[in-house]
């Protein structure tokens, strides 16, 4: 089987899950190429895992100040350039699309009548069941347009419905539940202009935080706060050291900490329904701690919250690639055996 896998490059989370499924297909006799759209091609980071990878344009948002800037989010949209790219992906070579919210070849699948499989945390928004705040028949159709596929499985925290399968958290090794730095914190928010990140944080001199950002390079000032250029080694080995995280309302990261124990603030990015409902599904679980804006003083409250108990996500993504070599589609099948040994919270 050769498949072509479509991944949207606005975000790291997009593409944490993809290296996940790359690792686990390595290990079959299954062929897949990998493309990737929504990022310039200078500015993605710890690919081998990828091969020979394609990169195109694709369409990403406007961030301004921690919010989606929706004038000039249309204003970078090339249409003509979008056409051109689906136009020019070959797809006569492949028996299968998986598409990760990646709209070129989610639209070249479709315009040639090549299965493709949707799998991403957007498409759990499909279903009504799920959580939301904003989402509705139309953001619902406009999800479907971004991307379409013939069969979609949603990724999420909890089993709403049928069709949605659990995140896949990669090991590792130095984790141990028990075994972080009480005053350590790992702060992510890429969306956030750094300087006022660096001001809120420097009101907690007792505690370490260690703050990755792509305009960022490796320093430390005020002797507490740890700038770090992207990294996803030295990202991942911070999380798993750090009682908890600080972050926008992003799935993977979320996902990563629930994975290893870690409590989480969230600062959703405004104007995208998915991270709003991302943070109103954890703060209803009791999972995670909200706020609007750089918060001072929520983030003092969070501080002396305790650390999350984790939750057992599985690791090995070989179920979903073995499930999709064969080619059967029974949703049910793998998602009821996906679900079957996580133990979720009580009121999930």
């Amino acid at each position: 089987m050769n498949i072509l896998y479509g991944i949207q490059g606005t975000g790291n989370g997009h593409i944490t899950r993809a290296r996940a499924m790359a690792k686990a297909f390595a290990k079959s006799d299954v062929k897949v190429d990998y493309f990737f759209s929504g990022r310039p091609a200078n500015k993605y980071f710890d690919m081998s895992d990828f091969n020979d990878y394609r990169t195109r344009e694709g369409f990403t948002f406007a961030i301004e100040n921690g919010s989606v800037n929706k004038l000039a989010t249309l204003k970078n949209v090339r249409v003509g350039q979008f056409v051109h790219d689906v136009k020019q992906l070959d797809l006569s070579g492949y028996d299968l699309v998986i598409n990760d919210f990646e709209p070129i070849s989610a639209w070249a699948a479709k315009m040639a009548k090549v299965p493709c499989i949707g799998i991403s945390h957007q498409a759990s928004f499909l279903s009504n069941k799920v959580p939301s705040q904003g989402a509705n028949l139309t953001t619902r159709l406009g999800l479907k347009l971004f991307a379409p596929a013939s069969c979609y499985l949603g990724v999420h925290w909890f089993p709403y419905h049928q069709n949605i399968i659990p995140p896949f958290i990669e090991p590792v090794k130095s984790w141990q539940q028990d075994n972080f730095i009480e005053n350590k914190v790992l702060v992510y928010l890429p969306f956030e202009e750094p300087q006022k990140i660096i001001e809120m944080l420097k009101h907690f001199p007792e505690f370490e935080f260690y703050c990755y950002h792509p305009q960022l390079n490796n320093r430390t000032i005020n002797q507490h706060i740890h700038l770090r250029a992207p990294c996803r080694i030295g990202f991942l080995n911070d999380l798993v050291s750090a009682s908890g995280a600080i972050g926008n309302a992003g799935f993977e990261l979320s996902s990563e900490a629930l994975r290893y124990g870690k409590k989480l603030l969230l600062k959703p990015l405004s104007g995208q329904f998915e991270q709003a409902s991302n943070a109103f599904t954890l703060v209803k679980a009791g999972l995670a701690t909200s706020m609007s804006c750089l918060n001072v003083d929520i983030v003092d409250d969070w501080l002396s919250v305790n650390s999350k108990q984790a939750i057992n996500f599985p690791s090995d993504p070989s179920p979903l690639t073995d499930w999709i070599a064969r080619g059967t589609l029974d949703v049910k099948s793998l998602s009821d055996s996906l679900w079957k040994n996580v133990q979720l919270p009580n009121f999930a």
